[in-house]
Order: C-alpha cells, then sequence, then structure tokens
C-alpha cells in the first residue's frame, strides 16, 4: 500500500490510476472469489460448535450484528448529507475484519492458542457473513440511481438463491471429480492444488450466467468442496495453495489500492471522516466485542485485545470496488472517503502495533491460558 501511494500522483507521481480501470476490477474481482472460496472450506462446525466458551460463535452471532447496527448509528448522527443507505452500506463494509492483517497475531506463539484461533475463525467467516446485506443495500442504492425501484426485490432475491444453488453444485462436483481422479492416479498433487482458482471463477462464472450472485456462488462453493473432496489430505493442499495465491492477489490489491482509491478520494478527507474512522476501528468495534464475549470467562485484557485486532482490509477494499461498480463513483465520495480513509489507518496501526502488544499481552496473560 505504501509503495502504490509512493508511486501515484500524491507523491512521486510516477504511475497514475483510477479506481473504475478494468485492471483494477479484474484482481479485485479475483481475490475476493479466492478468499470467499477458501474462507468457506475452512469452515469447520465442529469448530464453532466445541470452541472454549464459543468465543467464535459469540464474535460473529453477537459483536459482527453490534457492529453494524452501531456504525450505522454514528454514522447517522456525524453525516447528515449521506442518505441512510449508504450510511448503512458503510457501516457493512467497515465490518469484516482482515485475516491477512491479523497474521502476525494468529501466528504469534506469545498469543494463547484460543484467541489465536478465535480471531482467525472470525476474520475467515464475517466476510462471507457481511456479503448478503452488503449486496442488499447495493441492490436499492443501485435501483434508486436508475429509477428502477421496484426491481431490487427480484433481482435480490435471484442473486441470493441462485448464487448458493450453483455454487454448491459446484463445489461438491468438483471436489467429488478431484477426489476420484486422485484416488484413480489420473491426478497429481500439483494439479489438485492448480484447481482451486478455476473452481472459484466456474461458480461465479455460472452463477452470474444464470441471474446469481458469483460471490455468494464462490464462497458457497468452497462450502460445496469441504463437503465433496472429504479426503482431507486433499482438501488441505488445495486449501494451502489457494491461500498462497488469495494472499500473492491480496498484496496486488492492497498495492491497487494505494494508488488509485487513497489518490482519488484523498481530497475528501476531513475531520468528520476521520473522526468515522477512527471510532470505527476502537470503540464501533471494541464495545460489540466486549458485549458479545460478556460470560465467555475472558479477562479484561483478552477482550480488549481481541477488540483491538479487528483490523479492516482486503474484505473492506473488495466490497467498495464491488460498489463503485454497482453505482458509481459521483455522489458517493463521502462515504466512500471514509471507507478507503478507515482501511488505510488500519494498516499502519494494525500492522505496526501487532508484534508488540502480540508479546505484551503474551507476558501478562493469565497462566491458565
Amino acid at each position: 500500500m505504501t509503495v502504490g501511494i509512493l508511486a501515484s500522483p500524491l507523491v512521486f507521481n510516477r504511475f497514475s490510476a483510477t479506481p473504475e480501470l478494468a485492471a483494477v476490477t479484474l484482481v479485485a474481482e479475483l481475490a475476493l472469489m479466492l478468499v470467499l472460496f477458501i474462507d468457506a472450506s475452512l469452515i469447520d462446525l465442529k469448530v464453532l460448535r466445541d470452541a472454549p466458551s464459543k468465543i467464535p460463535t459469540r464474535l460473529l452471532l453477537i459483536g459482527l450484528p453490534l457492529t453494524m447496527l452501531l456504525g450505522t448509528g454514528v454514522g447517522v448522527l456525524m453525516f447528515d448529507s449521506i442518505s441512510i443507505w449508504a450510511i448503512l452500506l458503510m457501516a457493512l463494509i467497515l465490518s469484516p475484519t482482515d485475516a491477512a492483517l491479523g497474521q502476525a497475531v494468529v501466528k504469534s506463539e506469545d498469543v494463547p492458542n484460543r484467541i489465536r484461533q478465535s480471531i482467525s475463525v472470525e476474520s475467515g467467516l464475517n466476510d462471507g457473513i457481511a456479503l448478503p446485506p452488503i449486496l442488499f443495500c447495493l441492490a436499492i442504492l443501485g435501483a434508486d440511481s436508475d429509477g428502477h425501484s421496484g426491481d431490487w426485490i427480484n433481482y435480490l432475491i435471484k442473486q441470493v438463491t441462485l448464487g448458493p444453488v450453483v455454487g454448491l453444485a459446484v463445489g461438491y462436483v468438483g471436489g467429488k471429480l478431484i477426489e476420484q481422479m486422485s484416488g484413480l492416479g489420473w491426478m497429481e498433487e500439483t494439479f489438485q492444488r492448480l484447481s482451486v482458482l478455476p473452481l472459484a471463477i466456474l461458480a461465479y462464472a455460472i452463477a452470474e450466467t444464470v441471474g446469481g450472485n458469483g460471490f455468494i456462488s464462490a464462497f458457497s462453493a468452497g462450502i460445496g468442496l469441504r463437503l465433496g473432496a472429504t479426503t482431507v489430505q486433499i482438501r488441505h493442499r488445495m486449501q494451502e495453495f489457494g491461500e498462497t495465491e488469495g494472499t500473492q492477489l491480496i498484496l496486488i490489491v492492497f498495492l491497487l489500492f494505494g494508488l488509485a482509491l487513497v489518490p482519488a478520494l484523498f481530497p475528501y478527507w476531513g475531520w468528520q471522516e476521520l473522526g468515522y474512522a477512527v471510532a470505527s476501528l476502537t470503540i464501533l468495534r471494541m464495545i460489540p466485542v466486549a458485549i458479545s464475549l460478556i460470560g465467555a470467562k475472558l479477562d479484561w485484557q483478552s477482550i480488549a485485545f481481541i477488540g483491538w485486532f479487528g483490523p479492516r482490509g482486503i474484505a473492506s477494499v473488495l466490497y467498495l470496488l464491488m460498489a463503485l461498480a454497482a453505482i458509481g463513483f459521483v455522489g458517493n465520495e463521502q462515504f466512500m472517503s471514509v471507507i478507503v480513509l478507515t482501511v488505510a489507518i488500519s494498516v499502519y496501526a494494525h500492522g505496526i502495533s501487532a508484534v508488540s502488544l502480540s508479546k505484551r499481552y503474551g507476558q501478562n496473560r493469565p497462566t491458565d491460558y
């Protein structure tokens, strides 16, 4: 992201790109397909059900909705010139946390395993959970801008019904075929790994062709893969390589974020936007987390640690690019600038503090953790 900002017109002016550039959209869409697919393929209901104090479940089912609601309420109070649907969209886009920016925490041996696991599971699933309400807002805002206010209901129904059906079918059949062909010796390990991105793209493409949502389809395909490919070793190969591919695409997206989105929305940053961005990364995240963890038998340091490490990153950027494609830039500059500013602050604030706070928390953690 920093390299993108330095190369952009804001600093050295070596390159120039716009958020609407086709290459930016393509890379972002590929990254989102793969991230959603892999996140869904890693879902283990047993972990959610059996986790100590069910911390991930609390964060996803209580903390995430509270973050969305609180973010919307504060946005309504702070921004008079933004419509309620745009404020809701902003709050939804800023609700998912980023597993990529939290890697230093998730992999730190200083952090207790159940805390690491909880943060990892939450960040892996909340982007998929946030997607349907984001599509709902985009459908309404898109219909209003096109003057077809009555069409969004039919559009949304097709998006959220056909997408999962197609995705589950593609993922399940694909997983079964890969497993059977591997068992017969017709598919070696290299091609097992390489099949992840094509499966995600196939699920996306078929869903879009029949009127469903491609991203929901890609997420559902990950669930289908887990159901179809029951051999753990084969599935792990696919997931490991898919995460590596996804990380590469994510890094490119952050480069494009600094190169295109930051310069485009920098002129719209003000004290109001800064205030909401800081609130989004602190009280709008930490209060819902604290409420959701009531009764989880965690000390205040652990609750504060989980609350702070809710970085906003790749999911927010990709959903913002979706919004740009769906409703356009003109007239939506203010709430989009808030999203970009929040992500930019988060990259630095969470990136710089991850290692030092993990070590400090590990030194002061309770011995029974």
